[in-house]
């Protein structure tokens, strides 16, 4: 991502390889169809992009009711699974089977996932333990950083046990979970660093930007250069509690707040925030890391930091380290999907990584997502992606949009606009350079 605080600078917006969003929308067939010579393999299921699994299954959540038991996107067929309860109404796989999911019966519902969550909180509040529902399971994964030992870890244990057999698995993790806020480069206050996540507009029209809440809340005002002045104040925070995201407003109202990550030779435009799917392949920009990819593994999870309880994240396998707080999780083809919190692990051995829903967080601070819409937006329409998708097939982003115009961030970003080398000091003039010279635009003002 990137922010550009003097207005009167050319903006480069290099999409490269950027495939844009498909705007094809999936209709359900009607809740009521008949079911007299139905046939239960009376369609096949369908293949989908992630984002389009995604609105299927949130669909198809309201569609089944209490039967819904749950849904993953199965990445190397490109089809959503979905998770039933039948009971005694053979209907919802019927149902579920004709708007193009896989569908697979299970024995556990929402309901009772819900309820061995709640026993878990009131139970077993650990710090260094995290819990989610793991769809593709049909259980509670539960895990356990290498700080619960002795009383915790039979508490924990014995916690998950009385939830029954079919119900939480437990596995241990080789790190400790914290969030990764450290001292160092990328947005600064005081001796802290973490990464900028999405540019946004706030409420009242002013340009700002997201990060982790925990970085919120250790700072109120943000620099772009180690020992620089304040260009940014916290608006709102959370953490811990209900989330990990703040809304940080950039001092002069002027400022160019593009919505787009930047990647250091390029840019990749950012057209609307979508909510994450069990096996959504993602990536993740950080100031320390610069950019990683895998994917999503829980939902809704739970974890237990020494600062306190934080609920309601997106549990993933994405590598992340001290510093990479608040950088952006999103797709590669230009969907928002979450705010860095923090996690166990690194990028050396791996680990578990937890992330902040960006469409709760804009939904909480009132925001909507990018200051200049225009790449986004653009990208999306100009390539024509419909129906059929293949955004990426029928033109790219990059001619459309536009963005192949201006290409070469190297040369827009590295010279004109400064870039990690000038601004931070570990990137060339021409933002190569070593990390931080790759991953370009994830403090504020870097590019």
């Amino acid at each position: 991502m990137s922010h550009k605080r003097i207005p009167k600078r050319k903006a480069a917006i290099a999409a490269g390889s950027v495939v844009a969003l498909g705007a094809a929308a999936i209709l359900l067939p009607n809740a009521n169809a008949s079911q007299d010579g139905a046939s239960n393999d009376a369609a096949a299921p369908k293949t989908l992009k992630a984002a389009d699994a995604s609105d299927l299954a949130s669909q198809l959540s309201g569609l089944l009711g209490d039967a819904f038991a749950g849904s993953y996107y199965d990445a190397e067929s490109q089809q959503l699974v979905v998770n039933v309860v039948p009971g005694d109404n053979n209907n919802v796989i019927v149902q579920a089977k004709k708007a193009g999911a896989k569908v697979r019966e299970v024995e556990n519902s929402l309901t009772e996932l819900a309820s061995g969550a709640q026993t878990l909180k009131s139970e077993a509040t650990i710090p260094g333990t995290a819990w989610a529902v793991d769809p593709r399971t049909n259980k509670i994964l539960v895990t356990a950083d290498s700080t619960v030992t002795g009383d915790n870890w039979d508490q924990l244990e014995s916690t998950v046990q009385s939830l029954g057999s079919g119900m939480a698995t437990i596995k241990k993790s080789a790190g400790t979970f914290k969030t990764f806020l450290s001292g160092g480069d990328a947005i600064f206050a005081g001796g802290s660093r973490c990464s900028a996540g999405f540019n946004v507009t706030a409420g009242d029209g002013t340009p700002a930007f997201l990060t982790a809440g925990h970085c919120g809340v250790a700072a109120e005002q943000w620099s772009d250069a180690e020992g620089g002045q304040p260009i940014a104040t916290v608006d709102q925070a959370t953490f811990p509690g209900a989330g990990d995201f703040a809304l940080v407003k950039y001092d002069d109202p002027a400022t160019e707040a593009p919505s787009e990550v930047n990647l250091g030779d390029q840019t990749l435009a950012i057209s609307q925030a979508a909510d994450a799917e069990v096996g959504l392949q993602v990536l993740r920009m950080g100031s320390t890391t610069g950019l990683n990819d895998g994917q999503v593994t829980g939902l809704d999870a739970t974890v237990n930091y020494p600062e306190g309880t934080v609920t309601g994240l997106i549990q993933t396998n994405v590598c992340a380290e001290p510093g990479d707080s608040g950088g952006s999780l999103f797709t590669q083809d230009g969907l928002a999907i979450g705010l860095t919190s923090g996690g166990s692990g690194d990028c050396t051995v791996g680990g578990e990584t937890f992330f902040q829903p960006v469409t709760t967080a804009l939904e909480a601070v009132g925001a909507t997502l990018g200051g200049d819409a225009a790449g986004g937006a653009g990208a999306g329409e100009e390539a024509g992606a419909g129906d059929e998708a293949g955004a990426g097939e029928e033109a790219g982003a990059g001619e459309e949009a536009g963005a192949g115009e201006e290409a070469g961030a190297g040369e827009e970003v590295g010279g004109e606009e400064a870039g990690a080398g000038e601004e931070v000091g570990n990137g060339n003039a021409d933002g190569t350079g070593n990390g931080l010279g790759e991953i370009v635009g994830n403090g504020v003002g870097v590019n």
